[in-house]
């Protein structure tokens, strides 16, 4: 990947990471809030549906850029490397070891953010620091590997499907999609991703969620999906869906229609200078 490429990707990647999460927090929230082991109304309801604002803005911008420069540099390599033919599942791999390297910044803001969503009257940084204090600076990283199981297979089925529907539409019309076509791609591609992921996630809500020294807290996938399977059954597992659903189609819509529209600005800018 060139530097322009890579500079590119990483100006549009932290674009499209602001835009997504500041306009769809309170979604989140009450996704979150749907998920958490004490119920919607006890972990606050409607009320602060900001709360935990603050990591994510400061967490957003670093975690999609790194996120993006992950992928597209992993799909110039095995482009370069393997031809055309191996296109779909560069898309596959580049996504999964985006989600990797970009849970690195994304866990420890996840942390606190749904922390300070499921307790309202707590502040993001009271929540830092009590977790830092009781946890140590591991426990800021609590549920990485369950984040990075759910992210890993909603990006391995997110990011073929859009970059598949976008060549098919380009096809169809003969031209490079349009960044609204990109953000409608995105928003389909997002929705199917985010409805065979849901128990994942519920699972990943509930690890992070857990009191320091229960069995949950350890951050087993496998335990927290029996756990919750044994104490409200399939609907259990899919908590949340339809906000989570509706969240990701979105967001799926502003982020990678986003990405693609400052993505295009930028090569246009530098193209003409």
């Amino acid at each position: 990947m060139t530097e322009t490429n890579f500079k590119v990707a990483l100006l549009a990647g932290a674009a499209a990471g602001i835009s997504v999460d500041l306009s769809l927090f309170p979604l989140d929230t009450i996704k979150t809030r749907l998920q958490s082991q004490q119920g919607f109304l006890k972990a606050g309801g409607f009320r602060g549906i900001y709360s935990g604002l603050l990591p994510v803005v400061v967490g957003s911008a670093p975690t999609a850029a790194l996120f993006f420069c992950t992928y597209e540099l992993t799909k110039t390599v095995m482009r370069n490397t393997l031809g055309e033919k191996w296109s779909t599942a560069s898309h596959m791999i580049g996504a999964s070891l985006g989600e990797v390297s970009a849970c690195l910044i994304r866990v420890p803001v996840e942390v606190v953010k749904q922390r300070a969503q499921a307790n309202p009257h707590l502040t993001s940084k009271s929540i830092l620091l009590t977790t830092l204090k009781q946890e140590g600076f591991p426990g800021l990283f609590r549920g990485y590997f369950s984040t990075v199981i759910r992210e890993m297979p909603f990006s391995f089925i997110q990011f073929p499907i859009w970059e598949y529907l976008k060549l098919r539409w380009s096809s169809y019309q003969g031209k490079i999609v349009d960044p609204w076509q990109s953000a409608v791609c995105g928003a389909v591609a997002g929705c199917i991703g985010a409805g065979v992921t849901t128990p994942l996630d519920v699972a990943k809500t509930r690890i992070m969620l857990a009191k320091m020294g229960t069995p949950l807290a350890t951050g087993s996938i496998n335990f927290a999906l029996k756990t919750v399977y044994a104490e409200k059954g399939v609907q259990g597992l899919f908590a949340g869906l339809v906000p989570r659903v509706t969240w990701i189609s979105i967001g799926g819509a502003v982020f990678l229609g986003v990405y693609d529209k400052v993505r295009v600005t930028i090569i246009a800018l530098t193209e003409e200078g």
